[in-house]
């Protein structure tokens, strides 16, 4: 299955896996009774290591990178700087919250099971607001993970325009994305749309911005690519997207 096709089969099963990777302990039936009402309308800055455009949402497999050797490894390495325009997590305000995924999909994702991701939270954020974000985030991001961790960092910078963006941990000590738009026939951007993006349910397109850098430099996975796919884009997603398990389970 493709990346696409991948999560629309996932459903709750996976929604449920993610969570309980990602979410700390909790008796399942009083996690299920506490999440509250929620919504986020959110940007992301975002590149990996596929060539333009990203093969993942059409393929069971990421890219093949060639070795010196002639052999090929098949990986996606990826950075999305997020920053939520406006949402909520009960009555906790998520206006303005910044936050930060580094993953690899790894080889080949056909049965749902991705390598490794790390959640960095800006240290701006406050207890309440980190755990409304990754409670968003196992929604969002509806697979299994062999791996999943969360950090603390700062993104110091999240900005765009028409032409350019660019988001930085730590100054780019810890991340770097470094985006710039492809000429178009126009001005305008180049923009896919109708493309699944993950779990969310709308979005407003993949703005298409190839990467001039975009680099994860901290622990034994830090990887740093040039010149690879990029892009921007919108989505928006709410509690009631997301389908209720079934009673008793």
């Amino acid at each position: 299955m493709s990346l696409k096709q991948l999560v629309a089969a996932a459903g709750v099963l996976a929604v449920v896996a993610l969570a309980l990777l990602a979410v700390p302990a909790t008796p399942v039936a009083r996690a299920a009774a506490a999440t509250p009402e929620w919504a986020a309308n959110t940007t992301v800055i975002e590149a990996c290591s596929c060539p333009m455009f990203c093969q993942c949402y059409f393929n069971t497999k990421p890219a093949g990178h060639s070795h010196t050797g002639g052999g090929a490894e098949h990986f996606c390495r990826a950075n999305l700087a997020h920053k939520i325009n406006k949402g909520h997590y009960g009555t906790t305000s998520l206006d303005g919250v910044k936050f930060w995924v580094s993953s690899d999909l790894g080889g080949d994702f056909s049965q749902g099971q991705m390598d490794w991701a790390v959640l960095t939270f800006d240290k701006a954020m406050t207890p309440a607001q980190r755990e409304a974000v990754q409670a968003i985030v196992g929604n969002v991001f509806p697979v299994k993970w062999k791996s999943f961790k969360t950090a603390e960092g700062s993104v110091d910078t999240w900005k765009f325009d028409k032409d350019t963006a660019v988001a930085t941990l730590d100054g780019g000590k810890s991340g770097e994305v470094r985006l710039k738009r492809f000429p178009g026939m126009t001005s305008d951007p180049i923009v896919i749309k109708n493309l699944t993006y993950w779990g969310v349910k709308r979005h407003d397109g993949f703005v298409l911005m190839p990467n001039e850098v975009e680099a994860y430099r901290v622990g034994p996975n830090a990887f740093e690519f040039k010149g690879t796919n990029g892009f921007m884009i919108t989505w928006d997603m709410t509690s009631k997207d997301v389908a209720a398990p079934a009673a008793g389970k």
